[in-house]
């Protein structure tokens, strides 16, 4: 069944949040935060996305971002996911250290299995969720939450104390990626 949330224009500004299957805490490990964050600045760099803020959490990351002119943002999203995926399984296989390795395994070809998009396993839900931030309400609601993402789940005591989030960059100190400011 097709979502209700479109993309229907790509230089527009969108919220966006995509999850782990079955909410599983597979990004706890930097190494694997580490991967979408080089993925993110790939898709920056090479496919027009513009990140305004981000958060990455355990299990799901949050987004605020559009397309530069000339590309489409659902492609974009489609290409992140997909790549990420193959290269977070694939870094959870080769990892000896990893101890929930097998399970999580597991899970993602059990997931994979009931879904005909997939030929083996599934690591991200289907869906994005995105939402278009048509006004400066809006984006500051969702920026708020998305920055509050790690002080709601008790993680750190202010938003750019988190390291994979663009608190750091609303709050004058570079993070990881090139964030396109909202103000």
């Amino acid at each position: 069944m097709p979502s209700k949330y479109r993309i229907h224009d790509s230089q527009e500004i969108y919220f966006i949040t995509f999850a782990v299957v079955e909410w599983v805490d597979a990004l706890s490990r930097p190494y694997y935060k580490d991967v979408i964050i080089e993925s993110l600045k790939y898709c920056q760099e090479s496919k027009g996305l513009i990140v305004y803020a981000y958060v990455i959490m355990n299990n799901h990351i949050h987004l605020i971002a559009s397309a530069k002119e000339g590309y489409n943002l659902s492609d974009i999203l489609r290409d992140l996911k997909k790549f990420t995926s193959k290269k977070l399984i694939a870094t959870i296989e080769e990892n000896t250290q990893e101890s929930r390795k097998r399970w999580m395994l597991w899970l993602f070809r059990s997931n994979g299995e009931r879904n005909s998009n997939n030929k083996n396993y599934q690591f991200w839900q289907q869906d994005n969720h995105p939402v278009c931030l048509s006004t400066n309400e809006m984006m500051d609601q969702r920026l708020n939450y998305l920055h509050n993402n790690p002080v709601a789940e008790g993680i750190v005591e202010e938003p750019e104390h988190y390291v994979c989030s663009s608190a750091k960059d609303y709050a004058g100190i570079k993070g990881f990626l090139n964030i396109a400011l909202l103000y």
